[in-house]
């Protein structure tokens, strides 16, 4: 395991560590609402605290962009080395006690993501990747789907929950892909969904309005994984523009080419 990914996954188990005790008596959890089902609690903070701990300690040069504490004082364009960081993907989920939440740890080098985790606490799921080297899922080399069909695939989707003006366009995309596909499934966590379309569990996946800290660790284990991911139009800026779209190749084209009005 590269080194830099090593100190990732023991970023994100410290964290885990953290979110699994409290998931024990979640009821005495403190939630605040960021925005309109947008929430965050002290585990959250804590745990991210925990993640940027360890990578300072390893890496006191590299810069941070971190969902609850934003970014570093030294994130500029000349730094070589961000750690992007969620420290826990399905807050939502986390509060009610409904087990789809995840870790995602991510390091983006030159514009490049080069190191990705994903931990899922609830289920010891730990997905890892290094840019060259392949996705692995608990040591255990993955790979995107096999399906090239659209009728026979499972896709995963997030629905707009912070900008409900983008509902009616979500529910035209709604209609078109149930139509198409075997079934939609909406976890509600993306850098585990991202994870499940690189381990096959997923045949692909779209959203609109997601953050970078979502998409950057599950888009390099898809592309590790021998998957593709994308804007709606096919296209690769999807990482700070907000709208994705992954999955196998076929399926992907498949995607595109039915959610590509969609893309503006």
């Amino acid at each position: 395991m590269h080194p830099m990914l090593n100190t990732a996954v023991k970023a994100a188990r410290r964290a885990a560590s953290i979110i699994n005790r409290a998931s024990f008596d979640i009821e005495r959890v403190k939630v605040t609402e960021k925005g309109h089902n947008d929430f965050v609690t002290e585990i959250d903070q804590a745990a991210e605290q925990a993640i940027i701990e360890v990578l300072k300690t390893a890496y006191p040069d590299h810069a941070i962009l971190a969902e609850e504490s934003g970014a570093s004082s030294n994130l500029h364009d000349e730094n070589e080395n961000v750690w992007i960081i969620d420290p826990i993907d399905g807050t939502t989920n986390f509060i009610h006690g409904f087990p789809q939440y995840c870790v995602s740890i991510a390091l983006q080098q030159r514009g490049q993501i080069t190191q990705a985790v994903v931990y899922d606490p609830t289920r010891n799921d730990l997905f890892t990747a290094t840019k060259g080297a392949g996705a692995y899922l608990n040591e255990k080399r993955i790979r995107v789907g096999r399906r090239d069909r659209m009728a026979e695939a499972l896709i995963g989707t997030g629905f707009p929950f912070r900008d409900k003006a983008a509902l009616d366009e979500y529910m035209q995309m709604f209609r078109i892909m149930t139509e198409k596909c075997a079934g939609l499934r909406r976890p509600g966590a993306a850098a585990l969904d991202l994870a499940y379309v690189a381990a096959g569990r997923l045949d692909g996946f779209f959203e609109k309005g997601l953050q970078t800290w979502d998409m950057a660790a599950g888009s390099l284990l898809i592309t590790e994984a021998g998957g593709i991911v994308g804007n709606f139009a096919g296209e690769s800026d999807y990482l700070y523009k907000g709208n994705v779209l992954a999955g196998s190749p076929k399926i992907f084209a498949q995607m595109v080419n039915l959610l590509s009005p969609f893309a503006k």
